[in-house]
């Protein structure tokens, strides 16, 4: 597992203004700020992708360089992924893309809900890279769904989960049940409330980025 916010480094200014509720009623920079934490994920998980020495023409001579040999499939949760999925895109600007309806259904008394999914499309996945973007990993159960739904395509040779924001009990809850697949975080959040959202957290990231829906 990989944890952006144990970096020294400007994301956690992005981190931060993501979860200021002030700076949060700026809708384009909210979704700006979750483009640049994509960007940075992307430029982190390039650096265990397989690459090649190849030689580019310039117009004084010949210069061996390495690049990627290969390009990952960015799979996106949605609506909330959108702006992460477009951050990990800007940099993977060949890769193919793979779409999830996936939401949480009608909570019951007892505050526990089911996963629903009405939606999903996908390139082969068969022996390749795959990343699942999701902006929030709360309990980890939506992520799990996903990702089991997108076996259907194919078995990847690896898979990356990027989220911003976790709760510890959805590292743990991925970790177990999810072990082929590696953990990139923004930011690691101690609990859950009554309705199983991130306690700090930064609220509801599809409503900041979108639109508060009905």
């Amino acid at each position: 597992m990989w944890v952006l916010a144990e970096q020294n480094s400007i994301a956690n200014n992005f981190l931060s203004e993501l979860r200021d509720k002030d700076i949060q009623k700026d809708t384009m920079r909210f979704r700006r700020n979750l483009e640049r934490i994509g960007e940075i994920f992307a430029y982190e998980i390039s650096k265990s992708l397989y690459s090649v020495i190849s030689k580019t023409e310039t117009s004084l001579g010949t210069k061996e360089s390495q690049t990627l040999s290969e390009y990952p499939i960015i799979a996106t949760v949605l609506r909330a992924a959108m702006p992460l999925h477009q951050g990990l895109l800007n940099f993977f600007d060949k890769s193919d893309s793979a779409f999830i309806g996936a939401y949480r259904g009608v909570h019951d008394k007892k505050d526990h809900f089911e996963i629903e999914m009405d939606y999903i499309s996908s390139p082969s996945l068969q022996g390749k890279t795959l990343i699942i973007c999701d902006p929030m990993l709360a309990t980890g159960k939506s992520l799990e769904k996903a990702y089991h739904a997108l076996l259907r395509f194919g078995i990847p040779a690896k898979t990356h989960i990027v989220s911003v924001v976790a709760s510890d009990r959805g590292v743990r809850y991925i970790n177990a049940r999810m072990p082929e697949c590696k953990l990139w975080i923004g930011d690691i959040d101690p609990e859950l409330n009554t309705k199983s959202y991130i306690v700090p957290g930064l609220g509801d990231a599809g409503d900041l980025a979108f639109g508060v829906k009905i």
